[in-house]
């Protein structure tokens, strides 16, 4: 069975950081406060799946979730995790510096459009690019944002 972060001290390890990256699973693991076994190798299964997660019933067919699709649902349903816990351990993380110092980050802002959900809470215009010249539109959605930084592995 694999993982999506190499545990502290297991042979295959790769460059500086990976200890961080195994620090930071077992606190992760620590915030899930219900269900955290099932949660855990649920989260395993979605980031080591090899393309777009069509249906719940795959990720429990990853090598990565070692359990049935009963436990699968079992942990999303009575499962719990301390956002708290969650924020402050990814505030602390460390974020990996280029040789010279600097910190490389890439920023994506991508619109979940719904125009047809006028009760939904907190929907804002989103710009949409539209085929053409001067055919871009603002459509009525959410903005999500992914920031990634990039990791610097030593050779």
């Amino acid at each position: 069975m694999g993982s999506s972060v190499p545990y502290a001290g297991v042979p295959g390890e790769v460059g500086p950081g990976a200890g961080d990256l195994a620090s930071f699973r077992r606190e992760f693991y620590q915030c899930l406060t219900a269900r955290a076994d099932a949660l855990f190798e649920l989260t395993d299964a979605v980031l080591c799946s090899p393309g777009p997660v069509r249906t719940l019933v795959d990720l429990s067919l990853c090598p990565e979730h070692g359990r049935g699709h009963g436990a699968l649902y079992d942990g999303l349903g009575c499962g719990a995790i301390s956002i708290k816990g969650l924020q402050f351990a990814i505030a602390a993380q460390q974020l990996p510096r280029g040789v010279d110092g600097r910190i490389t980050l890439a920023v994506d802002i991508s619109p979940w459009l719904r125009p047809d959900a006028p009760s939904s809470a907190q929907r804002m215009f989103c710009h949409v690019h539209g085929r053409g010249k001067n055919r871009a539109q603002m459509v009525p959605g959410w903005p999500y944002s992914v920031i990634a930084a990039e990791v610097y592995l030593s050779s």
